[in-house]
């Protein structure tokens, strides 16, 4: 079974380099045109099953690349797919001159994140790995031998926190992994084994936007 673990398509604070975590922020013009170049590009691929963060900026460009499908379909929303929760410190700008301030509170997230330590009311990178990886277990490991292909789309911190549970990465290499707008992570699910084939593919032509 093949998965296509998408991160969402880009949103104002995206460009704005703001912390989006679960804050419900919608995609912007862009994000919507990079939504359709990619469903364009994966139209002659029949997804079996569908599932997306309920968070709308994953929800729309899953339902954009769902609808574009041969045999289109309406994603599942599932909450353990939401990005993680940066509590009171969503909505506030993190750019290259925040990161090389050690008295930032999410300094240590972007550039130590093996000894991040959210601040009140955030979540933990543990707990985002926990979450996810109970959604695996539960809704896509299941469908071995049942489904081809499965389309899902979350979040840039949410997708690494996947694929470091894969592959084994130390926490120190978290932020190694390139998770543009609309990146495809493309797995593979045999005998209940998830193993990457490949990470960050874009169907597009100029990478957009890294920051989570």
């Amino acid at each position: 079974m093949i998965i296509y673990l998408f991160r969402h398509g880009e949103t104002d604070w995206n460009k704005e380099w703001r912390l989006q975590g679960q804050s419900d922020i919608p995609l912007n013009d862009r994000g919507r045109a990079l939504a359709e170049e990619t469903a364009d590009a994966l139209c002659e691929i029949r997804f079996d099953r569908a599932f997306c963060s309920p968070l709308i900026r994953a929800a729309e460009t899953a339902a954009i690349i769902a609808a574009r499908n041969t045999h289109p379909l309406s994603p599942l929303p599932d909450p353990r797919l939401m990005e993680i929760h940066f509590g009171q410190y969503e909505g506030r700008t993190f750019d290259k001159r925040s990161k090389q301030d050690p008295s930032h509170p999410l300094h240590r997230f972007f550039c130590q994140p093996e000894c991040y330590i959210p601040p009140a009311g955030a979540e933990s990178l543990q707990a985002a790995q926990n979450r996810a990886q109970s959604f695996l277990q539960e809704r896509i490991v299941p469908l071995e031998g049942i489904c081809e292909n499965v389309l899902i789309v979350a979040h840039g911190a949410l997708n690494r926190c996947i694929l470091s549970a894969i592959d084994g990465s130390i926490l120190e290499r978290f932020w190694q992994i390139s998770l543009p707008n609309c990146a495809a992570s493309i797995l593979s699910l045999e005998h209940g084994r998830f193993h990457i084939l490949e990470q960050s593919r874009i169907f597009y032509e100029t990478p957009a936007g890294s920051a989570p």
